[in-house]
């Protein structure tokens, strides 16, 4: 790898570090090509991604960045998981981890704040982006089908007794 190409690595990663919802900073030594691969397409699925860099060039692009803090974790066999949703790349590390006992967290990067392992294992479990849009949307629509509801039930009502005194006068 020339200066050039280690150059334009750097630039990439700064990108990465900069632009991510989280980062998150794993070990995987003794993984096969194909469990990597398992997971580079997990992590696709949900809008992230998996690089693997050179610890010194990773290192060189953190200076200056939020995610500065994570310096320390690149040592040894390291491969970086991100994703612009600050959620999605946590929850697929985590859920891989689980599965994989070669792939471990390190540690990683939400924004300037450092995670340890157990932060990035609280991040996973927080709901994702499209969960709490979800979630937002269903309780500004409760109001609206409950006023919708309270609206007809008077009218049912009516049409429930009407209904029961056309019955007695058949009777």
């Amino acid at each position: 790898m020339d200066r050039a190409q280690k150059e334009q690595v750097v630039e990439e990663l700064g990108q990465i570090f900069e632009s991510s919802g989280v980062v998150v900073v794993a070990r995987y030594e003794g993984m096969t090509v194909a469990e990597m691969q398992a997971l580079r397409a997990q992590m696709r699925d949900v809008g992230g991604a998996v690089r693997v860099a050179k610890n010194r060039l990773a290192k060189i692009a953190l200076e200056g960045k939020p995610a500065a803090s994570i310096a320390d974790y690149l040592t040894g066999m390291t491969v970086l998981a991100f994703s612009e949703d600050p959620v999605a790349a946590a929850k697929v590390a985590d859920a891989y981890a689980k599965t994989n006992d070669k792939f471990v967290i390190l540690g990683g990067a939400m924004g300037e704040n450092a995670l340890d392992p157990a932060g990035v294992k609280a991040v996973a479990q927080m709901p994702s982006r499209e969960e709490l849009i979800a979630s937002i949307v269903s309780c500004i629509g409760a109001p609206a089908s409950n006023i919708a509801g309270a609206i007809g039930a008077p009218a049912s009502n009516i049409a429930g007794i009407l209904s029961t005194l056309e019955e007695r006068e058949a009777a």
